[in-house]
């Protein structure tokens, strides 16, 4: 038992002693920039983001397959990109909190005196910490994704009108993230932003589209681009592309209706059905009951 407790201390240890010694590296790294380059580096670089980066980049290195690491952008790029994560720094904390939910479970394990236990608990616990900030961000990806097919019909509607009105489609959507705080504001904000920092407006709209993993969104932002090929008024399209997505809404509404006279029949079997069994034919078991004693 004292074995046991000494090397889950040792491998602890080890595992706190190379988290920092890699953080020293870093740091002494970002050192070697010189005074310059300290000045150009943005604040957030500096940040948990950034060190995080820095820290996958050095304990995987090209251990991670390109393709494995373009899946992973896309994810992080349907979510949101939260905290202005990398690929690299995602795999940090994936194996960060792997490594730290199986010294919890040996640790718990040890405590309660069964090294079997320990074991087990630090399988499961590296298993969920490993796999649990992947299930987060898919989570995330699904909710933002839901959330602009959610708003989508509205805000074109929005754009449409102050098109129609004479503002150009910049102010539209400058209009758009004002009166929507959410994740489809937040996308054409990112577009206005990429704007007027010098980027092609059409090349904005396809990235929005490509990286919100939202149909619906990219058809929109087709029928934008062959307007402007073609010369048609965008106030025409976006008119179009408005009355598609009601129709897309209503359709799906429909489906969902239809679809729950179905899904209330599990329910139903399952705890409506027994109850009212039980009433009807309880009174009638326990006369035969006793009429058999």
């Amino acid at each position: 038992m004292d074995y046991i407790a000494a090397l889950a201390g040792l491998i602890c240890a080890s595992a706190i002693f190379l988290f920092f010694s890699r953080l020293d590296r870093a740091q002494e790294a970002v050192a070697e920039l010189g005074p310059a380059d300290d000045e150009a580096v943005p604040l957030r670089r500096r940040g948990i983001g950034h060190r995080l980066d820095r820290l996958g980049r050095r304990l995987f290195g090209d251990r991670v397959s390109a393709e494995r690491r373009s899946s992973l952008q896309v994810r992080i790029n349907l979510a949101g990109n939260p905290g202005h994560l990398s690929t690299a720094a995602f795999e940090a904390i994936r194996y960060g909190s792997a490594s730290l939910l199986v010294a919890l479970g040996l640790v718990a394990g040890l405590l309660l005196g069964n090294p079997a236990t320990a074991l087990l608990a630090a399988l499961i616990g590296g298993l969920v910490g490993f796999w649990l900030p992947l299930l987060i961000l898919n989570q995330m990806a699904a909710a933002r994704r839901t959330a602009i097919e959610r708003n989508l019909p509205d805000a074109v509607d929005l754009l449409t009108l102050a098109v129609e009105a004479g503002l150009s489609l910049d102010a539209g959507m400058a209009d758009v993230t004002t009166r929507f705080n959410n994740a489809l504001g937040d996308e054409f904000g990112k577009v206005l932003r990429e704007t007027r920092l010098g980027r092609p407006r059409m090349a904005a709209l396809e990235d929005m589209g490509r990286r919100s993993g939202v149909a619906e969104l990219h058809n929109l932002v087709q029928a934008i681009t062959q307007s402007e090929q073609m010369g048609i008024g965008i106030a025409r399209s976006l008119r179009v592309q408005a009355s598609e997505l009601r129709r897309t809404r209503r359709a799906g509404a429909q489906e969902r209706a239809a679809q729950a006279s179905l899904r209330m029949v599990f329910p139903m079997v399952g705890c409506i059905f027994p109850t009212i069994w039980i009433i009807l034919l309880g009174p009638a078991l326990l006369g035969i009951i006793a009429a058999w004693h």
